[in-house]
């Protein structure tokens, strides 16, 4: 026979096979919907034999989640800042539905029946990158992040010279994390106004409900709007950046700021009172260009570089200092076009490119944003280095796609900048992973643990070692699935 079930709604019926008879006691007849009657079932020992297409909610049945497991590779720890290390060898990850389901010694995680098995002894799994600090502008670029194991990046609205609208249609993509400014908009004039309290609680609620995840609290925002905004965010589960002027970084430090980005800019802080107020107010004009000049003369045992390295140190922020932008003015430096994913890029799209041939940039750029004094870069990072030694921590980020830095490729060249003041490779490693969970509260980024999104690199060589290796990517993993990287070289 067959029994009708009857549902509120605009839900199709569904019709149910039964073997069984119509008059047998396991039935009863009771009042259907909208006063009509219907068969229920008293029991649950009936087979029931289910019409092929739709289920109860008019869903087709959804398919079993396919299982990837990873066998044999060594596991690299990350926690605590990159301070751990108890590294897993002989390891089993288990993936299902593009989460880790699963992940430890072979003894301890049970290999389901259904699972895809790839064998990866003599590797290393480590959590997809994460650039903290970048721009994504067309398909080409998704592409050379994702080839370079850069699995996730906190977009920039950009829209500018130095960087594009943000790109939000690619596929493949890495995730995007979106940033966008707050408090604030520039007027007629092109000067900028502060938002009052009523419009920056709607602002921050506007950007969380349309998915926003980390909010830039920037020049023209005072202590009491940055102490607002922060309040706010933490409340609805988003992170704050500051690249600040009006608030000075102490301020920012007591207001909870989650981070500040550019060594550049936070370096403000060290800067005479006069000063800091001329930047604030023109954070691009010709006083940028004063400070940068008295950063490149500041001494580094100065007492206030000293105090301000130490409150760093202490304090639960982190920085992205974005050294990157440095690079191509730096001696030695390599040529980033000779990367292979560097092939499907187009120089038009980078700001202030190097050379292709030559891998330095053919001339400078008159605009006075873009101007620094000579012996600047190298100062950046001597400056850099005595936070690291106070003890401040790192989240990385390229700046991608500024003064010549590139999807993916210049994200590899900020993890190695960051050994050069000081990091151990493990500890840069965590700043481009498991560090963003811990300092913005994503509870599923950047560990390869249950529970964790399964966006995974499979390397040939230990990087812990040699934080080089993080190029020599055998695979990488999005979001469970495995990519085919040469097909990411593929211009379209």
């Amino acid at each position: 026979m067959a029994v009708e079930l009857l549902q509120q709604g605009p839900l199709p019926r569904v019709t149910i096979a039964v073997l069984a008879h119509p008059r047998d006691p396991m039935f009863e007849v009771t009042e259907g919907v909208r006063g009509r009657p219907r068969r229920s079932i008293r029991t649950l020992t009936l087979a029931l034999i289910l019409c092929a297409a739709p289920d109860l909610a008019g869903r087709a049945p959804a398919a079993p989640s396919k299982v990837l497991v990873l066998e044999g590779g060594t596991i690299i720890d990350v926690s605590r800042f990159g301070k751990s290390g108890a590294d897993i060898q002989d390891a089993v990850v288990v993936i299902r539905g593009g989460q880790i389901v699963a992940a430890g010694s072979r003894t301890t995680v049970s290999v389901p029946a259904d699972a895809r098995r790839v064998t990866v002894k003599g590797k290393y799994i480590t959590p997809g990158l994460v650039d903290g600090f970048a721009a994504l502008g067309n398909q080409a670029e998704a592409n050379a992040y994702l080839y370079m194991g850069v699995t996730s990046i906190v977009g920039l609205a950009g829209g500018d010279a130095r960087r594009p609208p943000l790109f939000l249609k690619a596929k493949p993509s890495p995730r995007i994390y979106r940033l966008e400014h707050v408090g604030y908009e520039w007027t007629r004039d092109d000067r900028p106004r502060e938002f009052s309290e009523v419009e920056t609680t709607k602002q921050v609620d506007a950007f969380a409900k349309a998915g926003v995840k980390v909010l830039l609290i920037s020049f023209a925002i005072t202590p009491e709007r940055t102490r607002q905004i922060v309040r706010q965010a933490h409340e609805l589960g988003l992170a704050t950046l500051g690249t600040l002027g009006l608030t000075s970084y102490r301020e920012a430090i007591e207001a909870g700021v989650d981070a500040f980005v550019h060594t550049s800019r936070y370096s403000l802080e060290l800067a005479p009172p006069e000063m800091h107020e001329a930047v604030a107010n023109s954070p691009f004009g010709q006083p940028r260009i004063e400070f940068y000049k008295f950063l490149t003369a500041i001494d580094l045992e100065d007492s206030k570089l000293k105090r301000y390295a130490a409150l760093l140190g202490s304090s639960r922020v982190a920085l992205v200092p974005t050294l990157s932008l440095e690079y191509l003015d730096l001696p030695g430096h390599d040529n980033p076009w000779k990367e292979p994913v560097a092939a499907i890029l187009d120089p038009k799209d980078i700001h202030l490119p190097a050379n292709p041939l030559t891998g330095n940039r053919d001339a400078g750029s008159e605009d006075l944003a873009d101007a620094s004094p000579p012996g600047f870069p190298q100062k950046v990072l001597r400056i850099e280095e005595r936070y690291r030694r106070a003890g401040a921590r790192y989240l990385t980020g390229s700046g991608t796609t500024a003064f010549g830095t590139m999807p993916g490729i210049s994200l590899h060249t900020e993890v190695q900048l960051l050994t050069r003041i000081g990091l151990t490779p493990r500890q840069a490693l965590a700043a481009s992973t498991s560090n963003f969970g811990e300092i913005y509260r994503w509870s599923r980024v950047g560990q390869v643990k249950a529970g964790y999104n399964a966006d995974l690199l499979v390397l040939d060589e230990d990087p812990v070692k040699d934080v080089r290796s993080l190029k020599k990517i055998r695979m990488v993993i999005l979001d469970g699935e495995i990519l085919d990287r040469e097909k990411l070289l593929a211009k379209e």
